[in-house]
């Protein structure tokens, strides 16, 4: 977690530099487990765990929120959380996600991942939160495959929805950028899909490709799969498109 804690150190100096108003970290940025007793080993509270501290600390120094993927002990389980923290500038934990959709998947010539072994699952979506640059929802990765979710968040008033992520290399050569497309295109909505890339253990191996989606559906930045050093994607967003494009077709719903 050391290491994964200064790469995200290189990304802030990276997003203070290129003028963002914020940093968008990708699904599980403090450690990706090789195992279930393994994940138990490594998690901690966010208020004993280095790598939360250090990033809040990061948020504080350069009045940089960051919003970041982490594991947190669950109270109920044998099973750590997958949430997604939003730390304001002054370094405060604003808002909390839990991931309501896990990854059980069993793909023939590609992984087996049982992520309900080692996680909790979340039961509530929770509402978009304001900032300066716009209305932000938060899911998590394979949420991503269930529009529900966005549909809901995009009722709720969201403007922008993250999807932090760690897709397998398999999924996401196939499903990746057209269910980002997709569900920018029908909740009208900015998407900011922040990603793992490459090797994390024997048993991960991480797609890569984050990007930002504008809500007609066009990709407005993006980063490869390269690994050797930390990458950012920086894009405006436009509220007033966002408004543009729901004034213009609108989506008067039915169901």
């Amino acid at each position: 977690m050391a290491n994964n804690l200064r790469q995200c150190q290189i990304l802030v100096k990276k997003a203070v530099n290129a003028g963002a108003k914020a940093l968008f970290l990708p699904e599980a940025t403090d450690y990706i487990p090789s195992s279930a007793e393994e994940s138990l080993g490594l998690v901690k509270p966010v208020h004993e765990s280095e790598f939360v501290m250090g990033l809040q600390e990061e948020a504080r120094r350069e009045k940089l929120p960051i919003h970041v993927g982490v594991h947190e002990p669950s109270q109920t389980s044998q099973r750590a959380k997958n949430t997604v923290l939003w730390i304001n500038e002054q370094g405060e934990i604003a808002h909390r996600y839990q991931k309501i959709h896990l990854f059980d998947v069993d793909i023939k010539g590609g992984p087996v991942i049982k992520e309900s072994q080692s996680v909790e699952p979340g039961m509530k979506i929770e509402p978009p939160f304001e900032t300066s640059f716009g209305e932000v929802a938060s899911t998590i990765c394979f949420d991503l495959r269930f529009p529900e979710i966005g549909i809901s968040l995009r009722r709720q008033g969201a403007e922008i929805i993250t999807y932090p992520s760690a897709f397998t290399v398999p999924t996401g050569q196939a499903h990746w950028e057209v269910l980002l497309r997709a569900r920018a295109i029908e909740t009208q909505s900015y998407v900011i899909a922040a990603a793992q890339v490459g090797r994390h253990n024997e048993k991960r191996v991480s797609y890569g490709h984050s990007m930002i989606i504008d809500p007609w559906g066009r990709i407005v930045a993006s980063v490869g799969d390269k690994e050797d050093e930390p990458e950012i994607a920086t894009a405006t967003i436009d509220l007033d498109l966002v408004k543009k494009v729901r004034v213009e077709v609108p989506l008067r719903r039915r169901t």
